[in-house]
């Protein structure tokens, strides 16, 4: 077979699992949204356009796994983890703990009762 006929198939099927998975997102939506949420009925634009969307939300644009590679250091972290812990190693020992206890206060709020954590709210 040759390439251009290859490249068209390709082309075509790809389009065809575009054009089916819009539907089964809409239908999907239209079927589950408006019951469950009382959310709106969607048209088939706005159903692909959420799939694009969900595409960059959840794995940006053209990242994929070609970012596996060079986006890690050389411990085999993530830059980002990496260039925390140089960060938080580098800080004061009082500095990291008002740090530790800053995010323990902002991110462990369940561990409160309800009474204390309506008092702080109010402090914020």
């Amino acid at each position: 077979m040759n390439k251009g006929a290859y490249f068209l198939k390709c082309a075509v099927g790809m389009l065809l699992l575009v054009l089916v998975v819009g539907w089964v997102v809409q239908t999907l939506w239209n079927w589950l949204v408006p019951v469950l949420f009382h959310g709106p009925f969607i048209t088939y634009a706005q159903a692909l356009g959420l799939l694009v969307l969900s595409k960059i939300l959840f794995s940006g644009i053209g990242a994929g796994k070609r970012c596996a590679d060079h986006c890690k250091t050389a411990n085999d972290a993530p830059y980002w983890k990496q260039r925390f812990q140089e960060k938080f190693s580098s800080m004061k020992p009082e500095d990291r703990e008002a740090f530790k206890q800053k995010m323990k206060e902002k991110l462990c709020r369940w561990e409160q009762n309800p009474a204390e954590r309506e008092r702080t709210r109010s402090n914020d």
